[in-house]
């Protein structure tokens, strides 16, 4: 079986096809700036030069017919004709009260995904155009999407409503929601595999740190708790964002400095975090190394990074009553050692103990145990793969 996952932005649309038999990538790529001048795409497949191609693409529709044109080519394509694809999977960030798991797109479906735009408006629009023209490309295929939300379905409560009237949850759904959870939810079932270990037995801290970050606590089986809430915006400082801060600074900012609600938004999303504390870049690479020249703000950059990563590890293991394994994923958690080292300093006391000599010669988007003898708590970095959970979530809808 042969599923196509694609993941919709704004102006972008990233694709990957995958053989479910061998579980192997047989092409990807991207198709960027979709409606901007100096829209392209760029085409890899194992063992072949990648390909690139600066060309026209007015909007989604044309990107999707674009993926299928070069997919089926024949020199740069995979497949002979698109009768080959089973089926296609979707990426969404947010599922909304409704979607607790992946679902078979229908237009019932289409309508809810619109319905709660208000509650996704960056990135809801586009994943439902890419839901579209793929079945306007593909008719007769099955599409399936599965919500970033949906592993969050089952928090208790206590972690999903927030401590303000009642009736806004009720009424507007306001509420925690998590997300990144499909990577969350593809590397605890890594820590089951690679321990051997049913999921049921173990509770999981999984640590998804990049320019988007959060911190996700799973106890047997089953979310309990994320650092990210009714927005990606909350939870611990990322690229640009400022993670959880005193939620009077919003108010506090319209009323001294005459901002409007979108100016503060606009701030706390695209000017903060990494860089907004550093005054340099966003780029967590960037910042380590002026932090390690002399740069003070970098290095407190930094420094603010770790405490509120640890802060939300320690009040896990609390909530958990205890932890088995910390996962260390995404781009910075896969990449950065000196990151994941600061993180990890000084919580021996809770047995968690790094081995520095494997966690300083661990290669860069591997696999990796950096856990050193003695230590009660494991210590992995797993590289994420949030289009491989998709597609075996679509085979298995697409089988039935």
């Amino acid at each position: 079986m042969k599923i196509l996952v694609i993941n919709a932005g704004s102006s972008s649309l990233k694709y990957q096809l995958i053989d479910m038999d061998t579980n192997e990538v047989i092409a990807k790529g991207i198709c960027e700036r979709i409606g901007i001048e100096g829209s392209s795409i760029t085409h890899k497949r194992p063992g072949k030069e990648k390909y690139f191609c600066e060309t026209k693409i007015a909007n989604h529709d044309e990107a999707i017919a674009l993926v299928m044109k070069t997919l089926t080519d024949a020199e740069l394509g995979v497949i002979a004709s698109v009768d080959e694809i089973d089926a296609i999977g979707h990426r969404a960030a947010h599922g909304g009260t409704d979607l607790s798991g992946a679902v078979v797109v229908d237009e019932k479906v289409l309508a809810y995904l619109e319905s709660i735009v208000p509650l996704n408006p960056l990135h809801g629009p586009p994943a439902i155009a890419g839901m579209r023209a793929s079945m306007a490309a593909m008719p007769g295929k099955t599409n399936v999407v599965l919500p970033d939300t949906a592993y969050y379905f089952t928090m208790p409560p206590a972690s999903y409503v927030y401590p303000i009237p009642y009736e806004y949850y009720e009424q507007y759904k306001v509420r925690r929601y998590g997300f990144h959870g499909t990577s969350h939810r593809y590397v605890c079932g890594k820590v089951s595999e690679i321990l051997g270990k049913p999921l049921e037995e173990l509770k999981i801290i999984t640590c998804h740190i990049g320019s988007g970050s959060s911190i996700t606590a799973t106890k047997y089986g089953k979310a309990v708790d994320t650092s990210m809430g009714f927005t990606p915006q909350d939870g611990v400082p990322m690229g640009t964002r400022s993670g959880a801060i005193d939620p009077t600074i919003p108010s506090y900012l319209m009323k001294t400095c005459g901002y409007t609600p979108e100016q503060v938004e606009n701030i706390l999303n695209n000017k903060s975090g990494l860089l907004g504390v550093s005054g340099l870049s966003s780029d967590c690479l960037k910042v380590l190394i002026a932090a390690g020249e002399g740069n003070e703000r970098c290095a407190l950059a930094m420094d603010i990074l770790y405490h509120n990563i640890k802060k939300i590890i320690g009040s896990y293991i609390a909530e958990m009553n205890g932890v088995d394994v910390i996962v260390f994923t995404a781009g910075i958690g896969e990449n950065d050692k000196v990151v994941r080292e600061n993180i990890c300093r000084e919580l021996e006391w809770l047995g968690i103990v790094m081995d520095k000599a494997a966690n300083d010669s661990s290669e860069r988007g591997e696999f990796a145990d950096i856990t050193a003898n003695g230590s009660r708590v494991k210590l992995l970095v797993i590289p994420t793969d949030e289009e491989m959970m998709i597609a075996k979530e679509t085979a298995r809808l697409a089988a039935k």
